[in-house]
């Protein structure tokens, strides 16, 4: 990408996006809040997406650099460790606010969840259901969003004084098979968890499933609590105890807070993070000391 310092003359009254995938429900839910901000503003949106990949990424920003946009909204791909493709946007003033997936560069703006608090919630509801060996299955530690969430784990796990072994951290990509290649990781452990801590709900669910058919009782023998309060979770049975993660919200305060800069037709000097509140939703799945919820 040019490495261009020179000041655009004049504005294109565009925006552009880029997410790292578009079959995601907090993805959508996340450009609806985006859209809605922007509407009536005067910009139009360019979305792209970078299917998880660094490189369609890195070509996603030239697009967006080489049509000028005024602005960028972006969520980083799993497979993005370095930031110098959006440093040309930087060089010439053009805001960039990161959502969801972040990382720490000068001149952004973020807005993201309490991942960390997120994931402690998560582990604490696991045990205080009376789950004495809990596993986590989780994508790449490397990204702030997974990492963030173990982090939160561990620290509900240390707090109680609850058992940690290297078995019980189960990494997949959250891909069309990650719940039942770690639903069969879950069966040969021995002992076999009773609480799982699942850091996307469609993962969850596949996994639930795949242990139903082979016999194991949710939640009587494994508790299981998911993260994104995707609706699938309510569709399956028992319907999923899970961590909100409010897409709507932070894709309208990304392009509110990108709106902002536009207006000031300044450079982003310091960096700002919000934090949108998120909390726990609790469903059957996981209530192993209580009534079954309505």
């Amino acid at each position: 990408m040019p490495d261009n310092k020179m000041r655009r003359s004049q504005k294109t009254h565009t925006i552009g996006v880029i997410v790292h995938r578009l079959d995601s429900y907090f993805i959508t839910s996340a450009l609806k809040g985006i859209e809605e901000a922007v509407a009536g503003s005067g910009y139009e949106l360019i979305v792209t997406h970078s299917q998880e990949s660094r490189e369609k990424e890195v070509a996603n920003a030239r697009l967006l650099f080489d049509n000028q946009v005024d602005g960028v909204i972006a969520s980083l791909s799993l497979g993005t460790r370095s930031l110098g493709h959006f440093k040309a946007f930087t060089n010439e003033g053009v805001p960039i606010v990161f959502f969801d997936r972040v990382a720490e560069t000068e001149g952004s703006d973020r807005v993201v969840i309490d991942n960390t608090g997120c994931g402690y919630l998560a582990t604490e509801h696991l045990i205080r259901q009376g789950c004495k060996r809990i596993a986590i299955i989780t994508s790449s530690l490397e990204r702030n969003v997974y990492a963030q969430r173990y982090e939160g784990y561990r620290a509900a796990l240390e707090k109680y004084e609850m058992p940690f072994t290297r078995e019980l951290l189960i990494l997949e990509e959250h891909e069309k098979e990650a719940g039942f290649d770690a639903a069969t990781q879950i069966r040969q452990m021995r002992p076999m968890p009773d609480g799982l801590f699942i850091t996307n709900d469609r993962a969850a669910a596949m996994c639930m499933h795949a242990l139903k058919e082979a016999g194991i009782r949710v939640p009587e023998d494994i508790a299981i609590v998911g993260f994104n309060n995707d609706p699938v979770g309510r569709l399956i049975t028992p319907t999923l105890t899970t961590i909100d993660y409010p897409g709507y919200e932070m894709g309208r305060s990304a392009a509110v807070s990108l709106l902002d800069h536009l207006a000031d037709r300044k450079a982003v000097v310091q960096s700002k993070t919000a934090i949108i509140p998120s909390g726990l939703i609790v469903r059957n799945s996981s209530m192993k000391t209580a009534h079954v919820l309505a």
